[in-house]
């Protein structure tokens, strides 16, 4: 039967890669360290996939198709925006356990888009090169399930909704006949504004009430945030939350333990990295 085991919440920020040397020595260190942390403890929890929830950054998707939700069943490569330290290749997948995911959903109200090829960009290729992409390094056979929210532009998902796509996530794992251990990653955030004239600036009390929220699993606050208050708190970057909020809502009821965060404007965004404990 399928498993979840752990979940993370971690950012996707490109500009670590574009300006490695751009923060304080300390601060860039504290930061990368963070993702070796999570990538040891992801293979400690010895998963079989891991399922990575990213937005989508205007191009994989543009103005001809703007899908609610979104899961790749078949082949994965990327990122799209391959960049200094960050390359592109061939994605392992569990096509399987996607389609699963896929075809369930359909049978209890979840219209899943579905990708049977997808190159994915940096919000699911930063997490699997540095947290997954280790693992396969070892010795360990593990797929990634790429899944993408309309959390980058609008029409946004509905906070509500991304927490209940993780729950079907969750439910579907878990009716899954085949053995499975199930990671799942929620990627983006925390503030930071794209492309705006406020780009640079970070929000550290946003980001710690989203950090607070994380750590005891408050789905409902999270859940009574309006766009609103997102975009005027945490930028347009930070309505990539959707995507913390459907990992936690695939582990429901964890602990989350807050690895790591710093206001990095060099960075221009707001790092945080969360395991989720399953009680």
């Amino acid at each position: 039967m399928g498993k979840i085991v752990g979940g993370f919440l971690v950012p996707h920020d490109p500009v670590m890669f574009v300006a490695p040397e751009a923060p304080a020595p300390a601060v860039r260190e504290r930061m990368w360290n963070a993702f070796r942390t999570c990538a040891a403890r992801l293979a400690e929890l010895a998963p079989t996939s891991v399922v990575i929830v990213g937005a989508d950054h205007y191009m994989l998707f543009g103005t001809g198709c703007l899908p609610s939700y979104l899961i790749g069943t078949g082949d994965v490569d990327g990122p799209l925006d391959a960049m200094p330290g960050l390359k592109r290749g061939v994605i392992p997948n569990s096509e399987a356990l996607a389609s699963h995911i896929a075809s369930a959903g359909h049978a209890s109200g979840f219209d899943w888009a579905v990708a049977r090829a997808l190159t994915v960009d940096h919000a699911i290729g930063i997490p699997n090169q540095l947290m997954v992409q280790p693992m396969r390094e070892a010795g360990h056979t593990v797929g990634t399930i790429p899944v993408y929210l309309a959390a980058g532009v609008d029409p946004y998902i509905r906070m509500a909704r991304a927490i209940q796509v993780g729950r079907q996530i969750r439910d579907a794992v878990n009716a899954y006949a085949q053995d499975e251990r199930v990671v799942v990653i929620g990627s983006g955030g925390i503030s930071h504004w794209v492309g705006t004239a406020e780009m640079g600036r970070v929000n550290e009390t946003f980001d710690r009430e989203i950090l607070a929220y994380a750590e005891c699993n408050d789905l409902q606050a999270l859940a009574a945030l309006s766009d609103e208050y997102i975009l005027a708190n945490g930028g347009n970057g930070g309505m990539e939350i959707r995507n913390w909020a459907c990992a936690m809502g695939a582990l429901e009821g964890a602990r989350g333990e807050t690895i790591a965060y710093e206001a990095v404007p060099e960075w221009v965004t707001g790092l945080g990295f969360v395991q989720l404990h399953l009680q």
